[in-house]
């Protein structure tokens, strides 16, 4: 009997992102921005895998470069 073997293609990369993906929705003047995923540069620097862990609708997404921790931790 032949067992199936499964491997998954969705593995989260070890190393920092490139990118973070934000949700960005607007209310009146106000942004609303949530953080939905990631984006890390192909080795070969011709493009970006973009990991989201949840898809919005409606609105946009932006990519913005994560900021350092003393930066994120001032907030």
């Amino acid at each position: 009997m032949a067992h199936k073997t499964e491997t998954t293609t969705n593995q989260q990369p070890a190393n920092a992102p490139d990118f973070l993906a934000w949700h960005v929705s607007e209310k009146g003047e106000k942004s609303y921005w949530s953080k939905v995923g990631a984006a890390w540069q192909h080795k070969d620097g011709a493009g970006y895998t973009l990991q989201l862990e949840t898809l919005p609708i409606g609105s946009r997404i932006v990519l913005r470069q994560p900021l350092d921790n003393a930066e994120t931790q001032a907030k």
